[in-house]
C-alpha cells in the first residue's frame, strides 16, 4: 500500500508539474507515451508494469488519469502546472452554486483576492461539499467557500468540466461569494460573514441558502 501512494505520487508529479524530472515528455493535449512512463516508474520501483498502471488508473477515487483508446498514452485529467499543456475542455454550463474547498489559513488573502489558480492552469471547484471538505482537510482547518456559478457564468466566465468531475474557471471573485462555512466535523456547520471585527465571524447555521 504504501508503494502504491509513493507511486501514484510520482506519476501525479510526472504528469501534472515536472515531466521533464520524470524523463518523459507531455504533448500538446497532456498525453505522455505510456511505455516511457513506465520505464521512467521502474527506475524508483523495479516490479511497476502496465498491469500495475492500468490498476493504478482504475482505482483512483478522484479519476485522476485516463488513457487514451488503446492505451498507448496517458495524460492528468486535470490539475497541471505546466502551462503549455491544452486537455481540451468542453465549456458547460455549471449548476447553481458550486463548491471550493480551502484551509482557514487562506482565508484573509482569498477574502482580498478571490479565488486565485496560483500555479495551476484553473481554479478548481466541486459539485459538493463534501468533496470540496475533503480538499480542504488536506491543507489545514477545512473552510467551504459556496459560489453563485449561475451569476459568474451569467456575467461572462466560462466553465469546464474535466473528465473526472472537476469544475474549471480562471478566478472567482469575491463578489461570487455567497458564504464561505467552516465544517468541524462536516455535520456541524459554522458560517463566515462580515462584521465590525473583521472579514472572519462565526454564526452556527444548519442549512445554505442561496442569497
Amino acid at each position: 500500500m504504501e508503494d502504491k501512494i509513493k507511486i501514484s505520487k510520482f506519476i501525479s508529479f510526472a504528469l501534472r508539474h515536472h515531466p521533464e524530472k520524470a524523463g518523459i515528455v507531455l504533448d500538446a493535449h497532456g498525453y505522455a507515451d505510456t511505455n516511457s512512463l513506465i520505464e521512467s516508474v521502474k527506475k524508483r520501483f523495479r516490479d511497476f508494469n502496465m498491469k500495475y498502471l492500468e490498476k493504478i488508473v482504475a482505482e483512483d477515487n478522484k479519476q485522476r488519469y485516463s488513457f487514451n483508446e488503446d492505451k498507448t498514452k496517458i495524460r492528468a485529467n486535470q490539475g497541471h502546472s505546466v502551462q503549455n499543456v491544452d486537455i481540451g475542455f468542453e465549456e458547460k454550463i455549471p449548476p447553481e452554486i458550486l463548491f471550493h474547498g480551502t484551509a482557514e489559513r487562506f482565508m484573509n488573502s482569498i477574502n482580498e483576492q478571490g479565488i486565485l489558480k496560483m500555479t495551476r492552469q484553473y481554479v478548481h471547484l466541486s459539485g459538493d461539499k463534501n468533496t470540496a471538505y475533503n480538499v480542504g482537510k488536506r491543507h489545514g482547518e477545512p473552510v467551504v467557500i459556496l459560489i453563485d456559478s449561475e451569476k459568474m457564468q451569467a456575467d461572462g466566465y466560462k466553465f469546464f468540466l474535466s473528465e473526472n468531475g472537476v469544475w474549471l474557471t480562471d478566478h472567482v471573485p469575491t463578489e461570487y461569494f455567497i458564504a464561505a462555512v467552516r465544517l468541524t466535523p462536516p455535520d456541524k456547520i459554522r458560517h463566515y460573514k462580515d462584521g465590525e471585527e473583521g472579514p472572519i465571524m462565526f454564526a452556527d447555521v444548519d442549512i445554505y441558502e442561496k442569497k
